[in-house]
């Protein structure tokens, strides 16, 4: 083949490969069917079966979460007033005088009062605490206190009256300590039969105190007396 001087190089390309051109379409079919399946997205019957899932799982969870936030109220109230009990035994001991846990029942509250021997009078001493919504003082249909405490379950005596005078105060409970932290009842006299119950109605708690000032934190379930120490 002559070669005329001057004319443009020559470029010679390699010629396909058979295999290549039968692979060409059959990839161009693979990429654009694996696109349609990207952009298809969810069918109603997957969303559906998606929801489903979810809205058995919220029935399940749901009620546990509640109740469990509802027994950690309770037993937050409990706590609050195990640690008043203690506040008040060292009350008593620490100004040489009487201190009490004041309960109301009806209004759910409770607080600290101290003897003031100037005055005779009950002095409240903090705040008032106020049960959480749901929590009441009821031990419910539980017919036995916590083993070796209470002789009978019942809350602790009515309040005496608040300027020292005499009878009791309706719709409450007392812990009275004398000067040594002693729980003692109306005479004066030691007494071992001191609780103040607590309960939401699925769970039960009670704040115990025995003749020698100990105080014991319990739990049950409200359907049946299974007590135990918290």
């Amino acid at each position: 083949m002559a070669l005329v001087l001057g004319s443009p190089p020559l470029r010679l390309c390699p010629r396909p490969r058979q295999g290549s051109e039968r692979m060409g379409p059959q990839l161009s079919k693979k990429i654009s069917s694996s696109q349609r399946r990207n952009q298809r997205g969810w069918t109603l019957i997957e969303v559906s079966m998606a929801l489903f899932v979810v809205i058995l799982v919220s029935a399940m969870a749901i009620p546990s979460f509640l109740l469990f936030r509802r027994d950690t109220r309770t037993i937050g109230d409990a706590r609050d007033l195990a640690e008043l009990v203690m506040l008040a035994k060292m009350r008593a001991a620490a100004n040489f005088t009487q201190a009490r846990i004041y309960a109301d029942t009806s209004a759910g509250s409770f607080h600290l009062d101290t003897w003031n021997k100037t005055t005779s009078q009950w002095v409240t001493e903090g705040g008032t605490v106020t049960l959480a919504t749901g929590d009441t003082f009821t031990y419910g249909f539980l017919s036995s206190p916590p083993t070796g405490t209470q002789s009978s379950i019942s809350q602790s005596p009515a309040c005496q009256a608040l300027g020292g005078g005499s009878g009791t105060i309706s719709n409450t409970a007392c812990i009275v300590f004398n000067s040594r932290g002693v729980p003692v009842d109306s005479t004066g006299a030691p007494t071992g039969n001191d609780a103040l119950y607590l309960s939401d109605g699925t769970s039960t708690y009670a704040v115990t105190v025995s003749a020698t000032g100990l105080y014991l934190l319990w739990r049950t379930d409200s359907g049946t007396a299974a007590w135990r120490k918290r």
